[in-house]
């Protein structure tokens, strides 16, 4: 048996087709507006991520140039040590020196005596 023409029928079927493309254009619509939202959090997470690597290697070149610094202040310190020490020594070496000649000519006045 064949339906007869009825013009109401294809009109409610075509607007039932109509409002199912609209209704999956608003899925599709929503489904990139959520994956647009999941990029835009996974973005700011990893900015917030960059900004926290930042913040450490901030602090870690703090800590190296105030490590450096103490490096470089025991080196003075050091070198100023050795300084001193050098010194001492050549004081040292000096007093030996005239304890030599002082000696040299207590040997050769006892040696011009004993002649």
């Amino acid at each position: 048996m064949n339906k007869p023409f009825r013009p109401e029928h294809e009109s409610a079927e075509a607007a039932r087709n109509k409002a199912e493309q609209v209704r999956q254009l608003a899925e599709d619509a929503r489904e990139v507006r959520e994956h647009e939202r999941e990029a835009l959090e996974a973005n700011r997470q990893e900015q917030e991520s960059l900004r926290d690597t930042a913040e450490t290697t901030r602090a870690a070149s703090e800590q190296t140039r105030g490590a450096a610094e103490a490096a470089w202040h025991a080196v003075v310190d050091s070198m100023r040590a050795t300084a001193d020490t050098l010194n001492d020594t050549l004081d040292h070496m000096k007093v030996v020196e005239e304890m030599r000649r002082t000696l040299r000519q207590i040997r050769d006045v006892h040696h011009v005596d004993s002649n």
